[in-house]
């Protein structure tokens, strides 16, 4: 069992994968960052709020921090991207599949060999 879990730890794809996801959560403390720190005041000077995150709705007993919330669409918006980049130019970069040409069918096939054995009749 334990060769079979090392076995299992040292493919390629979930090598591929673990380090795919220490990046992606590298990457999102960055995104976390630039919406926080850069984004947010940016858009504060227009809805005459300099944090977002601080846009509460209160009713009744319950509050509502949209405000949190579009900073983290912001935030998913952003990775969405930049993920769609990536995977666009990672397929840009991998050669195409060629190709092959339509082999015969086996219904086409077993017309040839039936062709063939009449015709040596």
């Amino acid at each position: 069992m334990i060769k079979e879990f090392k076995d299992f730890i040292s493919r390629g794809n979930v090598l591929d994968l673990a380090v795919g996801v220490i990046i992606g959560s590298a990457f999102t403390s960055i995104v976390n960052s630039l919406v926080t720190n850069l984004l947010n005041p940016f858009l504060g000077l227009f809805l005459g709020k300099i944090d977002l995150s601080n846009l509460i709705l209160k009713v009744g007993g319950a509050s509502f921090k949209f405000g949190s919330f579009i900073n983290s669409i912001i935030n998913f918006l952003i990775i969405a991207f930049v993920v769609f980049l990536i995977v666009k130019s990672v397929n840009k970069l991998m050669p195409k599949p060629e190709k092959k040409p339509a082999g015969p069918t086996p219904e086409q096939e077993y017309l040839r060999e039936i062709r063939d054995l009449l015709k040596n009749k």
